[in-house]
């Protein structure tokens, strides 16, 4: 696997668009690692900081995503280094897409990513730029789909993501309305560590979990784990959080989502940060899932965990821990040895194979069949590492191997 890898890692990304804002500071950045099948795809994400090298990082984690999700695509992703709370930033998005124009419609195709909403912005602003949906350039590049044909896709697309999400199972409590796009990536992690137990031997009933954001995917993967029986009992987020040893009731859970604001945990009982920084990693749970920003987890942070009877990790986040490497560090080998490690190109890509199921021929649309294809994908690809590796630990490794022989 380390050949495999160390070849895969140091493999220079075929295009690099780079983009400097001509009337704020804000920069950016389209990498996309191969045209493998024609075309590649990846999120569009803002924050303060992104790097050129972070972007790369992450289209190489989107290759190996579209091994598991489909299509037989390449990777990319998009950056850019603003800071998401300006006013400007609907601006800052508008001159970003006018100027990925040619790209997005020949080759590439985005969605949203951290900060930048797929329904809200993503997909008006393509449209604004007569981009039929931000995934055109996957249906030109890879399908060659024109005319009817094209016209279906598209429709299915633009049906599928925005659609309401109405099947009382798996929409959450409470006043909001959500669609597919905002809960189906922190539903495929929950499912993910489901499938875990079912598959390894486990029941998730009980079993505590700590959450590190809440952003949509971890308050979504929050909300179904709590739903399956898990009891939440630490949230940790950039602006502080909340511990309850005794564990978050699903109502209580429920409450925490609807009221989530602007990616952060609103409650009126938050502690500061470095408060809970300094407890959350030692209260004791079976279950982590990273789904903050990439490369937040620390080696400390894993210890603590482990040494509190931490048994799966499952990442919402696209490369979670505080490694250099661009994939498989020392601190992520470290949770793969000792404990059980879903790999982000598993557990988190629901978008992926949304984006993949809306773009077939022949599929049931609706919010139900949608959420089934992204659990059976998550499934099958953990039955896949399993019967070749049946042990509850080098289970990332082992998906990995995996899917870069499916990409060689």
């Amino acid at each position: 696997m380390e050949k495999l890898l160390n070849k895969f890692e140091q493999k220079k990304a075929e295009i690099v668009f780079e983009w400097q804002d001509t009337e704020t500071s804000a920069k950016g950045w389209i990498v996309i690692n191969s045209l493998r099948g024609g075309a590649a795809a990846g999120g569009t994400r803002m924050r303060i900081g992104v790097t050129r090298n972070e972007v790369l990082s992450l289209a190489k984690t989107m290759e190996v995503k579209f091994s598991v999700s489909g299509p037989d695509i390449g990777g990319g992703k998009s950056g850019i280094d603003f800071d998401p709370r300006d006013p400007r930033k609907e601006d800052v998005l508008r001159r970003w897409f006018k100027a990925a124009k040619p790209i997005l419609k020949s080759y590439y195709g985005t969605g949203g990513d951290m900060n930048v909403d797929e329904v809200e912005e993503v997909i008006p602003f393509c449209k604004d730029q007569d981009i039929d949906f931000p995934l055109e350039g996957i249906i030109n590049g890879h399908f060659n789909l024109s005319g009817e044909q094209k016209t279906k896709i598209i429709q299915q697309l633009t049906t599928g993501v925005p659609l309401d999400v109405t099947n009382e199972k798996l929409l959450p409590l409470g006043s909001k309305k959500y669609c597919v796009g905002d809960l189906i990536t922190g539903y495929g992690v929950s499912e993910s560590v489901a499938h875990f137990y079912n598959i390894y031997g486990g029941d998730i009933n009980g079993k505590r979990v700590i959450i590190q954001g809440w952003g949509n995917v971890a308050a979504t993967a929050a909300y179904y784990l709590a739903q399956a029986g898990a009891v939440i009992v630490g949230i940790i987020d950039k602006n502080g959080g909340l511990i309850n040893k005794e564990g978050f009731t699903f109502k209580e859970v429920a409450i925490l989502l609807e009221n989530r604001s602007s990616n952060f945990l609103e409650d009126q009982n938050i502690r500061p940060f470095d408060e809970i920084n300094n407890e959350i990693w030692s209260i004791g749970a079976e279950i982590f899932i990273p789904a903050a920003a990439s490369r937040l987890v620390q080696s400390s942070h894993l210890e603590n965990m482990i040494a509190n009877n931490l048994e799966v990790i499952s990442c919402g986040a696209n490369v979670p821990f505080a490694d250099k490497e661009i994939f498989f560090g020392p601190i992520a080998k470290k949770a793969d040895s000792k404990i059980s490690l879903i790999p982000d190109f598993i557990s988190n890509c629901g978008m992926a194979r949304t984006f993949s199921y809306l773009m077939e021929t022949e599929i049931k649309m609706d919010d139900f069949a949608i959420f089934e294809s992204v659990s059976k994908t998550i499934y099958e690809a953990l039955l896949e590492s399993n019967k070749i590796n049946n042990q509850k630990t080098n289970i990332a490794s082992t998906a990995f191997e995996i899917a870069l022989k499916k990409l060689n």
